[in-house]
């Protein structure tokens, strides 16, 4: 919603445009209920008057909770679209919020477009690393234009690497593998594994999709649920983490 509270009719400027105080303007703690968006998340709790925090604000948050929890830190880039970041000067700014927080170590950025991890790598060699990819037929990164490579993938080409995407992404310097679950075969989580890579597929919601892919032996789920992952779990009788929950004050 606006300043004023009113449910924004149209896509608004881009957020790059926009000051932090003209960003801040906003009220992001609840979701359009008449916008089929909405309909996705039924359980969702809203928070009225939540505003879009700085990364080192919800650093801080973290840290006060005094959860042992990593961060997974997206850099939200796309190689055709003027309106993201230069993905260098991007990865920098990321880079150097994680290392005035103090985090570095305990975080892992993640992206489609490899372009800012490639930066990541060279400027920040003891911050992990995850390849996102997605084969779909509405959004695919992995699709090679005319230059031979997919224009995601920082000019690495899939082709000179025996047409195998895990060992693409292991040329990327990525530990972390993470697709969209639907693409991961059996054939391609054993070749991942013998290269050493890590699996995390996403995003996963329904629990017999989480238990195919614990068959298939990821190294972690990224879900929105997780007390569904975590119950899928208890059945098998995996151990747990434990528990934590943290009173955290909203940011306004």
């Amino acid at each position: 919603r606006d300043a004023e509270g009113r449910w924004l009719a149209a896509e608004g400027p881009a957020i790059g445009a926009l000051t932090l105080d003209e960003l801040r303007r906003y009220d992001v703690g609840r979701l359009n209920p008449g916008h089929r968006y909405a309909r996705q998340w039924p359980h969702q709790r809203p928070a009225d008057g939540e505003r879009i925090p700085t990364l080192a604000q919800l650093i801080e948050l973290v840290k006060a909770s005094g959860a042992a929890v990593r961060l997974n830190v997206e850099t939200k880039v796309a190689p055709n679209d003027p309106d993201t970041p230069e993905p260098v000067l991007f990865a920098r700014t990321v880079v150097e919020s994680l290392r005035r927080s103090g985090v570095a170590e305990r975080t892992t950025i993640q992206s489609f477009d490899w372009r800012t991890l490639l930066e990541v790598r060279r400027i920040a060699p003891e911050i992990a690393t995850a390849c996102l990819t997605i084969e779909a037929e509405a959004f695919d990164t992995v699709r090679a234009d005319a230059s031979g490579a997919s224009p995601w993938h920082a000019g690495l080409k899939r082709s000179d690497h025996g047409e195998s995407l895990p060992r693409l992404v292991r040329a990327a310097g990525c530990a972390t593998w993470s697709m969209f679950w639907r693409n991961l075969t059996p054939a391609l989580a054993a070749e991942a594994r013998a290269l050493g890579l890590k699996l995390l597929p996403w995003t996963v919601n329904e629990p017999a999709a989480m238990a195919r892919l614990i068959d298939l032996g990821v190294d972690g789920i990224i879900t929105d649920y997780p007390d569904r992952l975590r119950a899928v779990m208890a059945e098998r009788g995996m151990a747990l983490p434990e528990p934590a929950t943290a009173a955290l004050t909203p940011l306004r």
